[in-house]
């Protein structure tokens, strides 16, 4: 009995020490609300929908299942950036650097891409659909194969992308 109870007891310790490595960080996400840079911040969840951040410093942040909808974040650095999951309907990414983001299963229905650099990004199974990219910069092929979009999306010349 002493022995299970001892097990528990370390299992909530490990547990409890490993979560707020995980959580959001409420403190993060207030200033990146008000406009300030926050590079490698945990900005996990957060609601950033209409933010005007116009070349916001966010490289390597956690944005994971953060909403980004209708926010015009133009010339913003998301290098590196944990984009899985996120809700970018709308967003003004033109001119971004998202090179080297994990955009997985991300939303990006009618965002606005012209200019971003893409480059390395991994865009499996993000939605693509309405999206501008016709002047997307390091954007392949491989990229949007993964990825679907419909006869809105705007390409490069020569590109395609599957329909979702």
């Amino acid at each position: 009995m002493k022995t299970l109870a001892a097990a528990l007891t370390l299992a909530a310790t490990v547990v409890s020490a490993a979560a707020p490595a995980l959580a959001q960080s409420a403190g993060q996400i207030a200033r990146v609300r008000g406009g300030a840079a926050c590079a490698g911040c945990n900005l996990f969840q957060g609601d950033f929908s209409g933010l005007e951040a116009r070349g916001i410093n966010l490289a390597g942040a956690r944005l994971r299942q953060a909403d980004i909808s209708l926010s015009v974040l133009s010339n913003a650095r998301l290098s590196n950036t944990d984009m899985r999951d996120i809700e970018a309907y709308g967003a003004v990414l033109t001119g971004a650097s998202l090179s080297g983001a994990d955009l997985t299963n991300a939303s990006l229905v009618g965002a606005y891409l012209n200019g971003a650099n893409l480059a390395g990004a991994r865009l499996s199974g993000a939605n693509l659909s309405g999206a501008q990219l016709g002047s997307a910069r390091g954007l392949t092929q491989g990229q949007l194969s993964q990825a679907c979009g419909d006869e809105a999306t705007v390409l490069p010349r020569g590109m395609r992308i599957p329909a979702c």
